[in-house]
């Protein structure tokens, strides 16, 4: 074959290859949710730090993982990206299949990076126009006190919240892409913009298989990360327990800053709902460390140990403070704990040495507790049952046994 004919047919074959591959992205576009497989860069705002930029593929009005804005919506959840549901697709998020179990219509209210401030302007500006007869507010102890700390300090409008004399703290809490090499930066644009690359590299049987090797090697892969491996547990879980013990040490006066404007915003929200007749309750959604606690104290050899052990007691004092506070101000709330450490064994959390938001496993088991928890409160108050804070029902009500 003559050296001209050969590159015109290596061409040739490129070019087919290429079309094809914009063929399977159209076709994938129109027959898949964009906003369940792409990346969208958020843009600045002055109150909220970040947003989705208006008109994003996949998103509404609003800017938000809904199919539209609704005139009214039964049940409104607002929370991070624990509720939005990252890693899942938008039906298997929590707040969707909250939907399916219950036959409510719910409207999801959350974004990643969102913390008590931004629930609360999203509570007073969105959430109330949906006139709901349940707000439901997903609280990740992970980041959102250091959330609360950094958007205060950080962003002159919640000034008003300030206690202490600091100089401007760094609002900036969401992460940036690491596009530091040539390689980086053509995945992240491809994160941004192709389909086919994220079912391709993220949700594939390949995929799987990348992410458990890199759970089962984390801890050699990774400074910041380690790995948990029980098979006759069916556990193969990796953690990075550095980031959500910054957001949950007790000895940081950043961190119990930041819990007190937690626990202001809460009250000031869950006063405005008896207000308007509205249930107002708090989903208290643990950290991976605290879920898997039960095996990780027991591991004093796994890499990051102190870490993880610092971790989890700072996680069950802020636990104590806030139920302490729910109780005292007669707000309602779920812990999904016990439910996620009794599933362990069921692949709920995502298959990533990096990512450590739940799975939809996960995201299901919190929405059958949050079910079975507005069930049971339906049944209370069709049969004439009414609580009175400091009885034992409301005890009950609370969703904590005591």
């Amino acid at each position: 074959m003559k050296p001209r004919k050969a590159v015109l047919n290596i061409l040739l074959v490129g070019m087919s290859a290429a079309f094809g591959l914009l063929l399977c992205e159209a076709g994938s576009r129109l027959l898949l949710d964009p906003a369940d497989y792409l990346a969208v860069e958020l843009v600045e705002d002055q109150i909220l730090g970040k947003a989705l930029p208006p008109g994003a593929r996949g998103y509404d009005e609003w800017g938000f993982r809904n199919r539209r804005v609704p005139s009214t919506a039964d049940i409104v959840a607002i929370g991070d990206s624990h509720t939005f549901g990252n890693t899942a697709k938008r039906d298997e998020s929590w707040p969707y299949v909250l939907g399916l179990l219950t036959g409510k219509s719910v409207y999801n209210l959350a974004m990643g990076g969102y913390g008590p401030n931004q629930y609360y302007h999203l509570f007073n500006t969105r959430a109330l126009r949906l006139r709901p007869q349940v707000i439901i507010c997903g609280l990740y102890m992970g980041d959102d006190f250091d959330n609360a700390f950094r958007i205060t300090y950080g962003l002159p409008y919640w000034s008003f919240l300030r206690t202490l004399p600091l100089d401007t703290v760094d609002a900036d809490i969401w992460e940036v892409p690491d596009k530091s090499s040539w390689h980086n930066g053509i995945r992240v644009w491809l994160s941004s913009h192709s389909v086919i690359y994220q079912i391709a590299f993220h949700a594939s049987l390949v995929g799987r298989l990348n992410g458990r090797v890199q759970i089962e090697n984390a801890s050699r892969l990774y400074d910041s990360a380690t790995s948990l491996t029980l098979r006759d547990r069916n556990i193969a879980e990796a953690f990075v327990p550095r980031g959500p013990l910054r957001g949950l040490d007790q000895e940081k006066e950043s961190v119990r800053e930041g819990l007190r404007i937690t626990l202001k915003l809460l009250s000031e929200m869950n006063e405005i709902s008896l207000q308007r007749n509205i249930r107002f309750i708090v989903v208290v959604i643990p950290t991976k460390e605290m879920v898997f606690s039960g095996y990780l104290e027991h591991a004093s050899n796994l890499k990051l140990a102190d870490v993880i052990q610092k971790l989890i007691l700072s996680e069950r004092i802020a636990r104590d403070k806030i139920f302490t506070f729910f109780r005292e101000s007669n707000i309602r709330y779920i812990d999904v704990l016990p439910a996620l450490q009794g599933a362990v064994g069921g692949d709920i959390y995502a298959r990533s040495s990096r990512d450590m938001h739940p799975s939809k496993n996960g995201y299901k088991v919190i929405a059958e507790v949050v079910a079975d928890f507005l069930q049971k409160e339906e049944v209370k108050h069709h049969s004439g049952m009414h609580t009175v804070p400091g009885t034992s029902v409301s005890r009950q009500v609370h969703g904590h046994d005591l």
